[in-house]
């Protein structure tokens, strides 16, 4: 398990460079196009249900390619279904609560959360609420640790939110604190918008953080997310264990 610092010295957003290099993302979807005729080669989905919430600003549009790849391989997606996502506003997480138990009351049983970006704030913090109805849960490039503002996001969410980040807030030490359910952070060292060192879980027997080389606009549909998305979920309730990338693909993550 790589080691983290949840309260690094250094609150510097990730550098022009890693923020001009996000214009990659449209490959990342091409490489899944590409590559989505060896996905038949992942571990196949039980058809339980998977709830997916999208990133800052944006809609569940952003989501649907991810959600595509979820259904292919036998899973049942949903939406968040609350258009964009302009940040923890009043009412926004009893929604997302709400929406949860009705998924879970539909299917009988337990669900996943898939949060992109903020969204996986949404995925945490729902999954505290309800962790006998959770599975597990995955995030996609998620600043729930560190500084708030190590990322080239935070203007944005304090426009969007009207909520100011500081760490003085004692949400933000609710929000670095992970679920007691199996949690897997994916994250980028070439991320462009978050600081990687941001999206690291502290050690512990549920939680761990898989690195692959992504944007940050590209996670939800880059080839190794889904990869990593696909084998999270393929786990039995119960019977969770840390990522192990095995063969060739092995050199392409770092866990």
């Amino acid at each position: 398990m790589l080691p983290s610092d949840p309260h690094p010295a250094d609150p510097k957003a990730p550098n022009a460079l890693l923020l001009l290099m996000e214009g990659r993302a449209p490959w990342e979807l091409a490489a899944s196009v590409v590559a989505a005729p060896l996905f038949h080669r992942l571990p196949a989905g039980d058809g339980h249900p998977v709830l997916v919430f999208p990133g800052l600003s944006a809609p569940d549009l952003t989501t649907f390619p991810l959600r595509t790849f979820l259904r292919s391989r036998g899973y049942t997606p949903y939406e968040w279904e609350q258009g964009f996502n302009l940040g923890p506003r009043e009412g926004v997480l009893e929604r997302c609560r709400e929406r949860a138990e009705s998924i879970v009351q539909k299917h009988g049983e337990s669900l996943s959360l898939i949060g992109w970006s903020l969204g996986g704030i949404y995925a945490r913090e729902i999954a505290k609420e309800l962790p006998q109805q959770t599975r597990c849960v995955i995030t996609l490039g998620t600043p729930f640790s560190g500084h708030p503002r190590a990322n080239n996001a935070w203007r944005l969410y304090e426009f969007l939110s009207g909520h100011k980040l500081s760490e003085a807030d004692p949400l933000i030490d609710q929000v670095r604190q992970a679920p007691p359910v199996p949690t897997t952070s994916v994250y980028s060292r070439t991320d462009g918008v978050v600081s990687w060192r941001c999206s690291l879980n502290e050690a512990s027997p549920l939680a761990e953080n898989i690195g692959i080389h992504a944007s940050h606009f590209g996670l939800g549909m880059n080839p190794l997310a889904l990869y990593v998305v696909a084998d999270r979920l393929a786990q039995k309730p119960g019977a969770w264990h840390p990522f192990q990338a095995r063969g060739a693909v092995k050199w392409l993550f770092k866990s």
